[in-house]
Protein backbone atom coordinates (compact mmCIF):
# COMPACT_ATOMS: atom_id res chain seq x y z
CA UNK A 1 0.00 0.00 0.00
CA UNK A 2 2.92 2.38 0.59
CA UNK A 3 3.81 2.09 -3.08
CA UNK A 4 0.25 3.04 -4.00
CA UNK A 5 0.17 6.09 -1.68
CA UNK A 6 -3.55 5.63 -0.96
CA UNK A 7 -4.03 9.18 0.36
CA UNK A 8 -2.89 10.65 -2.97
CA UNK A 9 -4.98 8.15 -4.92
CA UNK A 10 -8.12 8.84 -2.87
CA UNK A 11 -7.59 12.59 -3.30
CA UNK A 12 -7.58 12.26 -7.09
CA UNK A 13 -10.58 9.94 -7.01
CA UNK A 14 -12.41 12.55 -4.93
CA UNK A 15 -11.30 15.25 -7.38
CA UNK A 16 -13.15 13.34 -10.12
CA UNK A 17 -16.30 13.37 -7.97
CA UNK A 18 -15.85 17.08 -7.23
CA UNK A 19 -15.48 17.70 -10.96
CA UNK A 20 -18.73 15.84 -11.56
CA UNK A 21 -20.45 17.86 -8.87
CA UNK A 22 -19.22 21.16 -10.29
CA UNK A 23 -20.62 20.27 -13.71
CA UNK A 24 -23.90 18.87 -12.35
CA UNK A 25 -24.74 19.77 -8.74
CA UNK A 26 -27.72 17.40 -8.63
CA UNK A 27 -26.30 13.89 -8.01
CA UNK A 28 -29.69 12.33 -8.80
CA UNK A 29 -29.00 13.20 -12.44
CA UNK A 30 -25.65 11.39 -12.46
CA UNK A 31 -25.00 8.00 -13.94
CA UNK A 32 -23.99 6.51 -10.59
CA UNK A 33 -22.26 3.52 -12.18
CA UNK A 34 -20.28 5.77 -14.51
CA UNK A 35 -19.34 8.11 -11.68
CA UNK A 36 -18.14 5.20 -9.56
CA UNK A 37 -16.02 4.03 -12.49
CA UNK A 38 -14.63 7.57 -12.71
CA UNK A 39 -13.49 7.37 -9.09
CA UNK A 40 -11.83 4.01 -9.81
CA UNK A 41 -10.09 5.49 -12.85
CA UNK A 42 -8.73 8.42 -10.85
CA UNK A 43 -7.66 6.18 -7.97
CA UNK A 44 -5.91 3.51 -10.05
CA UNK A 45 -4.16 5.82 -12.51
CA UNK A 46 -2.81 7.89 -9.64
CA UNK A 47 -1.63 4.69 -7.98
CA UNK A 48 -0.03 3.72 -11.28
CA UNK A 49 1.91 6.98 -11.45
CA UNK A 50 3.02 6.65 -7.80
CA UNK A 51 4.27 3.08 -8.27
CA UNK A 52 5.95 3.86 -11.59
CA UNK A 53 7.66 6.87 -10.04
CA UNK A 54 9.03 4.70 -7.23
CA UNK A 55 10.31 2.21 -9.81
CA UNK A 56 12.23 4.83 -11.79
CA UNK A 57 13.33 6.66 -8.63
CA UNK A 58 14.63 3.63 -6.77
CA UNK A 59 18.28 4.72 -6.94
CA UNK A 60 17.47 8.31 -5.97
CA UNK A 61 15.23 7.11 -3.14
CA UNK A 62 18.11 5.02 -1.82
CA UNK A 63 19.69 8.40 -0.99
CA UNK A 64 16.66 10.63 -0.27
CA UNK A 65 14.15 8.13 1.16
CA UNK A 66 15.90 4.81 1.95
CA UNK A 67 12.83 3.63 3.84
CA UNK A 68 10.68 3.54 0.68
CA UNK A 69 9.48 0.02 -0.25
CA UNK A 70 11.87 -0.61 -3.18
CA UNK A 71 15.20 0.71 -1.76
CA UNK A 72 14.39 -0.90 1.60
CA UNK A 73 14.00 -4.27 -0.11
CA UNK A 74 10.34 -4.71 0.88
CA UNK A 75 9.30 -4.76 -2.80
CA UNK A 76 11.29 -5.97 -5.80
CA UNK A 77 11.58 -3.59 -8.78
CA UNK A 78 10.06 -6.19 -11.10
CA UNK A 79 7.11 -6.60 -8.74
CA UNK A 80 6.54 -2.85 -8.69
CA UNK A 81 6.55 -2.76 -12.49
CA UNK A 82 3.93 -5.52 -12.69
CA UNK A 83 1.82 -3.71 -10.10
CA UNK A 84 2.03 -0.47 -12.09
CA UNK A 85 0.98 -2.25 -15.29
CA UNK A 86 -2.01 -3.79 -13.52
CA UNK A 87 -3.14 -0.44 -12.11
CA UNK A 88 -2.87 1.29 -15.49
CA UNK A 89 -4.80 -1.53 -17.17
CA UNK A 90 -7.64 -1.19 -14.66
CA UNK A 91 -7.72 2.61 -14.93
CA UNK A 92 -7.72 2.73 -18.72
CA UNK A 93 -10.30 -0.04 -18.96
CA UNK A 94 -12.73 1.71 -16.62
CA UNK A 95 -12.26 4.96 -18.55
CA UNK A 96 -13.32 3.30 -21.81
CA UNK A 97 -16.64 2.39 -20.17
CA UNK A 98 -17.51 6.04 -19.57
CA UNK A 99 -16.99 7.53 -23.03
CA UNK A 100 -14.32 8.44 -25.57
CA UNK A 101 -13.67 11.86 -24.04
CA UNK A 102 -12.99 10.30 -20.66
CA UNK A 103 -10.71 7.69 -22.20
CA UNK A 104 -8.72 10.38 -24.03
CA UNK A 105 -8.19 12.32 -20.79
CA UNK A 106 -7.21 9.13 -18.97
CA UNK A 107 -4.79 8.25 -21.78
CA UNK A 108 -3.31 11.77 -21.65
CA UNK A 109 -2.80 11.42 -17.90
CA UNK A 110 -1.09 8.06 -18.43
CA UNK A 111 1.22 9.49 -21.10
CA UNK A 112 2.13 12.41 -18.85
CA UNK A 113 2.89 10.03 -15.98
CA UNK A 114 5.12 7.82 -18.12
CA UNK A 115 6.82 10.83 -19.70
CA UNK A 116 7.50 12.42 -16.34
CA UNK A 117 8.78 9.36 -14.51
CA UNK A 118 10.99 8.17 -17.37
CA UNK A 119 12.49 11.50 -18.43
CA UNK A 120 10.41 14.58 -17.62
CA UNK A 121 11.55 14.91 -14.01
CA UNK A 122 14.99 15.86 -15.33
CA UNK A 123 13.43 18.90 -17.03
CA UNK A 124 12.90 20.88 -13.84
CA UNK A 125 9.81 23.09 -13.82
CA UNK A 126 8.48 21.51 -17.02
CA UNK A 127 8.55 18.14 -15.31
CA UNK A 128 6.75 19.61 -12.29
CA UNK A 129 4.04 20.87 -14.64
CA UNK A 130 3.66 17.43 -16.18
CA UNK A 131 2.86 16.02 -12.74
CA UNK A 132 0.43 18.84 -12.04
CA UNK A 133 -1.32 18.21 -15.33
CA UNK A 134 -2.22 14.78 -13.95
CA UNK A 135 -3.62 16.47 -10.83
CA UNK A 136 -5.68 18.99 -12.83
CA UNK A 137 -7.19 16.51 -15.32
CA UNK A 138 -9.56 14.79 -12.82
CA UNK A 139 -11.64 17.97 -12.41
CA UNK A 140 -12.23 18.06 -16.17
CA UNK A 141 -12.70 14.29 -16.27
CA UNK A 142 -15.45 14.49 -13.67
CA UNK A 143 -17.19 17.19 -15.69
CA UNK A 144 -17.19 14.99 -18.77
CA UNK A 145 -18.65 12.11 -16.77
CA UNK A 146 -21.91 13.97 -16.18
CA UNK A 147 -22.06 16.36 -19.13
CA UNK A 148 -19.94 19.33 -20.09
CA UNK A 149 -17.32 20.90 -17.80
CA UNK A 150 -18.20 24.41 -16.60
CA UNK A 151 -16.08 27.43 -15.68
CA UNK A 152 -15.90 26.10 -12.12
CA UNK A 153 -14.27 22.89 -13.43
CA UNK A 154 -11.62 24.93 -15.20
CA UNK A 155 -11.07 27.06 -12.10
CA UNK A 156 -10.65 24.00 -9.88
CA UNK A 157 -8.26 22.44 -12.40
CA UNK A 158 -6.21 25.64 -12.62
CA UNK A 159 -5.87 26.10 -8.86
CA UNK A 160 -4.94 22.44 -8.46
CA UNK A 161 -2.34 22.80 -11.23
CA UNK A 162 -0.69 25.85 -9.69
CA UNK A 163 -0.73 24.66 -6.08
CA UNK A 164 0.58 21.21 -6.96
CA UNK A 165 3.34 22.69 -9.12
CA UNK A 166 4.34 24.72 -6.08
CA UNK A 167 4.36 21.56 -4.00
CA UNK A 168 6.54 19.79 -6.57
CA UNK A 169 9.04 22.66 -6.48
CA UNK A 170 8.98 22.45 -2.67
CA UNK A 171 9.56 18.71 -2.88
CA UNK A 172 12.63 19.45 -5.00
CA UNK A 173 14.15 21.23 -2.01
CA UNK A 174 13.52 18.17 0.16
CA UNK A 175 15.09 15.85 -2.43
CA UNK A 176 18.01 18.12 -3.31
CA UNK A 177 20.84 15.76 -2.35
CA UNK A 178 19.69 12.75 -4.32
CA UNK A 179 18.43 14.81 -7.26
CA UNK A 180 21.77 16.57 -7.62
CA UNK A 181 23.66 13.28 -7.48
CA UNK A 182 21.55 11.73 -10.23
CA UNK A 183 21.29 14.76 -12.51
CA UNK A 184 17.65 15.67 -11.86
CA UNK A 185 17.46 19.36 -12.81
CA UNK A 186 14.87 20.62 -10.33
CA UNK A 187 14.52 24.32 -9.61
CA UNK A 188 16.36 23.75 -6.32
CA UNK A 189 19.25 21.95 -8.03
CA UNK A 190 19.59 24.53 -10.78
CA UNK A 191 19.02 27.76 -8.86
CA UNK A 192 19.34 26.89 -5.18
CA UNK A 193 16.87 26.30 -2.37
CA UNK A 194 16.08 29.93 -1.65
CA UNK A 195 15.14 30.73 -5.24
CA UNK A 196 13.13 27.51 -5.39
CA UNK A 197 11.26 28.69 -2.29
CA UNK A 198 10.39 31.95 -4.05
CA UNK A 199 9.13 30.06 -7.10
CA UNK A 200 7.02 27.74 -4.94
CA UNK A 201 5.59 30.66 -2.95
CA UNK A 202 4.74 32.49 -6.19
CA UNK A 203 2.86 29.44 -7.45
CA UNK A 204 0.94 29.04 -4.18
CA UNK A 205 0.05 32.74 -4.28
CA UNK A 206 -1.07 32.47 -7.92
CA UNK A 207 -3.46 29.70 -6.93
CA UNK A 208 -4.82 31.89 -4.13
CA UNK A 209 -5.38 34.79 -6.55
CA UNK A 210 -7.72 32.63 -8.66
CA UNK A 211 -10.04 31.75 -5.79
CA UNK A 212 -12.03 35.05 -5.70
CA UNK A 213 -13.25 34.53 -9.29
CA UNK A 214 -16.54 32.83 -8.23
CA UNK A 215 -17.27 35.90 -6.08
CA UNK A 216 -16.97 38.21 -9.09
CA UNK A 217 -19.02 35.90 -11.32
CA UNK A 218 -21.77 35.65 -8.72
CA UNK A 219 -21.25 31.92 -8.12
CA UNK A 220 -19.69 32.09 -4.66
CA UNK A 221 -21.68 30.90 -1.67
CA UNK A 222 -21.03 31.69 1.98
CA UNK A 223 -19.75 28.15 2.54
CA UNK A 224 -17.30 28.50 -0.35
CA UNK A 225 -16.04 31.87 0.85
CA UNK A 226 -15.40 30.60 4.38
CA UNK A 227 -13.67 27.38 3.28
CA UNK A 228 -11.60 29.06 0.58
CA UNK A 229 -10.57 31.85 2.97
CA UNK A 230 -9.13 29.26 5.37
CA UNK A 231 -7.48 27.47 2.43
CA UNK A 232 -5.93 30.70 1.15
CA UNK A 233 -4.63 31.61 4.59
CA UNK A 234 -3.09 28.16 4.82
CA UNK A 235 -1.29 28.53 1.50
CA UNK A 236 -0.06 32.00 2.41
CA UNK A 237 1.12 30.79 5.82
CA UNK A 238 3.03 27.90 4.22
CA UNK A 239 4.54 30.27 1.66
CA UNK A 240 5.83 32.55 4.39
CA UNK A 241 7.20 29.60 6.38
CA UNK A 242 9.00 28.30 3.30
CA UNK A 243 10.54 31.69 2.53
CA UNK A 244 11.73 31.99 6.13
CA UNK A 245 13.14 28.47 6.23
CA UNK A 246 13.95 26.98 2.80
CA UNK A 247 15.93 24.15 4.40
CA UNK A 248 15.22 20.47 3.77
CA UNK A 249 13.33 20.09 7.04
CA UNK A 250 11.41 23.32 6.52
CA UNK A 251 10.43 22.35 2.98
CA UNK A 252 9.33 18.91 4.17
CA UNK A 253 6.97 20.52 6.68
CA UNK A 254 5.51 22.81 4.04
CA UNK A 255 5.16 19.94 1.56
CA UNK A 256 3.04 18.06 4.10
CA UNK A 257 1.02 21.14 5.05
CA UNK A 258 0.11 21.80 1.44
CA UNK A 259 -1.64 18.42 1.20
CA UNK A 260 -4.02 19.62 3.92
CA UNK A 261 -4.65 22.93 2.13
CA UNK A 262 -5.34 21.09 -1.12
CA UNK A 263 -7.85 18.81 0.62
CA UNK A 264 -9.52 21.86 2.13
CA UNK A 265 -9.59 23.41 -1.33
CA UNK A 266 -11.46 20.34 -2.58
CA UNK A 267 -14.04 20.93 0.14
CA UNK A 268 -14.30 24.61 -0.79
CA UNK A 269 -15.19 23.82 -4.39
CA UNK A 270 -17.88 21.36 -3.31
CA UNK A 271 -19.45 24.24 -1.35
CA UNK A 272 -19.89 26.39 -4.46
CA UNK A 273 -23.44 25.07 -4.68
CA UNK A 274 -24.36 25.45 -0.98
Amino acid sequence: MRLLRPVNSVMVGLAVLVGAYLAEPNPSLWDIWGTALGFVTGFTLTGFSMVLNDYFDRDIDAVNEPGRPIPSGAVKPSGALVYAALLSAVGLTTSTLTGMGCFMLAALSTVLSIGYTSYGKRLGLIGNMMVSGCIAIPFLYGGLLVGNPRLSNLLAASTAFLSNTGREVTKGIVDLEGDRRFGVETVAVRYGCRRAAYVAAALYTSAVLLTPIPFFTGDATLGYLIAVAVTDLGFLYSSIRLLKDPSRSGARRVKNQVVAWMLLGLLAFTLLEF
